[in-house]
């Protein structure tokens, strides 16, 4: 990342980024952990897609293709991964099945572990591949919020294969220790993949610090990137360790030599790519990466660390003045410990939170969890005090 980039925005230059954003002239935006706002250049990105397809027709290839490493990169510098070493493809659960398939579960390292609290799908893929072999190892959080380290590193022994960790729970946004169950692997012989969707973007992440074995997630979220762009890292010692066999074209050396029968594995991040890459993704996402490229996400994290503690404190103020209405923090209140969202319960949340958003305040609403309220960059403070002063006045009202 960039010198430039690496200097903390103040707030006056964190807020001439809301003109990049439309749907902050109308609504108070508050879900980025869910959806992030999409950037007005998205706009000329997709256009530039369309016009490409229609005025060069197939040749546009051509151009689409150095895309897909060169976005790829875009995510790179966010996480500090080397050059190269980041593929883009569809959704998370598309690299986690390709991960899969490249594991054999047919030894005695065979145990799979991760957090109870991790995201469903990610669960699925796991669990489905135990008619291979695997044993999945759930680790249970004690309280739905947390999870406790120790549990996790402790489950993890001389039998595991790999560690599907998500960085930053999504019920609760709990930050895990990353770093100290990466250790624990490694010192047992595992590998671990880290799910970054909900952090990367607005916690800060280094790879290569992390020694990560490998790193996933997509651009839904704090990215402001939208749907269908997904992207995974793999550490440039491990990429020709791993042969997937949910595989592709694209995963071959030369893959339009059209080569038969066997797959002939390209030798670089490539390999993990499979069938044809989704261009009109690809496209739309770079917008969003390109911004927080720009900003840098330590600017970011000083900002939601500040708005999300407005926001605890606000919750522990709510519970003192409406003990009836059970008011509740779902989230981490230690900064170490806490993403960019903060969960409020309380009685009725669920039927406040579709009158929040019939007001124009956009939030969402998870069982076990309450209403998620996810600050970004070009939130403003006041932005933040006018979504809990609707709280309590809906509260009054029902």
């Amino acid at each position: 990342m960039s010198g430039e980039a690496l200097m903390i925005k103040t707030e006056q230059e964190l807020l001439e980024y809301r003109k990049e954003f439309p749907i902050l002239e109308k609504k108070c935006y508050l879900i980025n952990n869910s959806l992030g706002a999409m950037p007005r250049r998205v706009h000329e990105r997709l256009q530039e897609f369309a016009t490409t397809w229609e005025t060069e027709g197939v040749v546009a290839w051509e151009k689409w293709l150095p895309l897909v490493m060169e976005t790829g990169d875009l995510i790179g510098n966010i996480i500090n991964a080397p050059k190269n070493s980041v593929i883009m493809h569809q959704n998370v659960s598309t690299f986690q099945g390709i991960i899969a398939s490249a594991l054999n579960f047919k030894t005695k390292r065979n145990k799979i572990v991760y957090e109870d609290m991790n995201f469903p799908s990610v669960s699925y893929t796991w669990k489905a591949y135990e008619a291979e072999g695997a044993r999945v190892h759930l680790v249970k959080s004690e309280d739905g919020i947390k999870v406790d380290t120790k549990a996790m590193i402790d489950a993890i022994d001389e039998e595991t294969l790999l560690v599907p960790l998500s960085h930053v729970l999504f019920r609760s946004s709990y930050i895990q220790d990353a770093k100290a169950i990466i250790e624990k692997a490694h010192k047992v012989g595992a590998m671990v993949l880290l799910d970054v969707y909900q952090s990367i973007g607005t916690v800060p992440i280094d790879v290569q610090a992390l020694n990560v074995d490998m790193l996933v997630g997509g651009s839904v979220k704090w990215l402001c990137g939208g749907p269908g762009a997904a992207y995974l890292y793999v550490r440039p010692d491990l990429i020709t360790k791993l042969k997937p066999k949910n595989t592709g074209w694209f995963s071959h050396k030369k893959p339009f030599a059209f080569l038969m029968p066997e797959q002939d594995y390209s030798d670089g991040i490539m390999r993990f790519m499979g069938g044809s890459p989704s261009m009109a993704a690809i496209y739309s996402a770079r917008s969003g990466y390109e911004i927080i490229n720009e900003i840098g996400v330590e600017s970011i994290r000083k900002k939601s660390l500040r708005q999300t503690a407005f926001l605890i404190e606000e919750v522990n103020k709510l519970e003192k003045d409406y003990s009836k209405n059970k008011f509740a923090l779902r989230s981490p209140k230690k900064e170490n410990e806490r993403g960019g969202t903060v969960c409020i319960d309380f009685l009725n949340s669920e039927e406040i939170s579709k009158k929040l958003i019939t007001r124009g305040f956009v939030i969402d609403w998870r069982p076990q969890c309450g209403i998620r309220v996810s600050p970004h960059f070009y939130n403003t403070d006041e932005e933040c005090y006018q979504m809990i002063a609707a709280i309590r006045e809906e509260v009054l009202r029902a």
